[in-house]
């Protein structure tokens, strides 16, 4: 049961990078952090959990989050995250994975974490899209707002609840997908 956990914990950190890259860094920094041992780490991990990680993870976060604030630098920030989220997702469920072994640990954490990280920064990347072209950017913060509250929600979900967050990826992924694939053309 404990890798069956680990393993959902370690998807539902990698679709929190898909929103954001460095909030699941650092809610898992913290957790590993916490005297109550929410988090485990894998093996050769721990220093996720160090302080000079902290402090790197909590200055990224802040400064990802304000350049998100910042208009069409935000769209820039989407084609420079998006191979440095599917890093990110690929790392954050290599760490949580625990109890397996190393080829199915990075088996996993590249094929599931790293799959699951692209499709929700995709996501991500092509409502941003859409707000810029429809508001002329002018709708960015809000999406900003959304995708960093998604982030640590879920990063927080999924180390204390796994399950639900899991159920929410599927969830978001179902809702995203019918949204931006099954969309109707507007009418004239």
């Amino acid at each position: 049961m404990d890798t069956f956990l680990s393993i959902m914990i370690g998807l539902g950190l990698s679709a929190a990078c898909g929103f954001r890259v460095f909030v699941p860094l650092l809610v898992m920094s913290l957790a590993s952090r916490a005297d109550v041992g929410h988090l485990a780490l894998g093996d050769g991990f721990a220093w996720i959990g160090s302080t000079p990680a902290l402090i790197a993870f909590g200055a990224a976060t802040l400064l990802e989050i304000a350049g998100y604030y910042i208009p069409w630098v935000d769209n820039l920030l989407d084609a420079v995250a998006t191979p440095t989220a599917i890093i990110a997702g690929i790392l954050v469920s290599a760490s949580a994975f625990t109890d397996v072994s190393p080829f199915l640990k990075w088996s996993l954490a590249i094929l599931a974490g790293g799959g699951t990280t692209a499709m929700f920064q995709g996501i991500t990347a092509t409502a941003r899209q859409i707000s810029s072209f429809t508001t002329g950017g002018l709708g960015n913060p809000l999406v900003a707002t959304i995708e960093a509250g998604g982030s640590a929600v879920l990063a927080v979900l999924s180390i204390t609840l796994p399950i639900v967050a899991i159920l929410l990826v599927i969830g978001l992924l179902f809702y995203a997908v019918k949204r931006l694939l099954f969309r109707r053309p507007a009418s004239a």
